[in-house]
């Protein structure tokens, strides 16, 4: 009975490392797609931060579906770590480039709604068939 919960626990973490993967990878995808636009027009540099959080959002909500699509239990949960995740890597990222470790306004913003995102998307995955 423990190795098959150790089985169990291994493939969650894998599923986490993939879809946490998955959801970096749309990201940059949709990180240049946006930079492409911006490029090429005059959209003001507002709309710039709620775009950001947007596409980080979203990819993370896709990734916590297919996540707690195969897990098929606990995609709340499942769903919110898979976002804390990826928002505490994206800061940790961004704070090295950056060299500022700071937290503010809108880096809050961004990981609450991380986790908002991951919430949605292992709900959705979880009762979605």
């Amino acid at each position: 009975m423990e190795e098959f919960n150790e089985k169990v626990g291994v493939n969650q973490f894998l599923l986490m490392v993939k879809g946490i993967g998955i959801s970096m990878i749309l990201s940059l995808i949709m990180i240049l797609i946006l930079s492409f636009v911006l490029s090429f027009s005059d959209v003001k540099e507002s709309v710039i931060m709620p775009t950001v959080i947007f596409i980080s959002a979203f990819s993370i909500l896709f990734g916590a579906f297919l996540v707690a699509k195969r897990v098929e239990q606990k995609g709340m949960i499942y769903g919110s770590i898979l976002g804390l995740i990826y928002m505490l890597i994206l800061y940790l990222i961004s704070s090295i480039l950056n060299f500022d470790f700071s937290l503010n306004t809108n880096a809050l913003i961004m990981i609450t709604f991380g986790i908002i995102g991951g919430a949605i998307g292992g709900v959705l995955g979880v009762n979605l068939k």
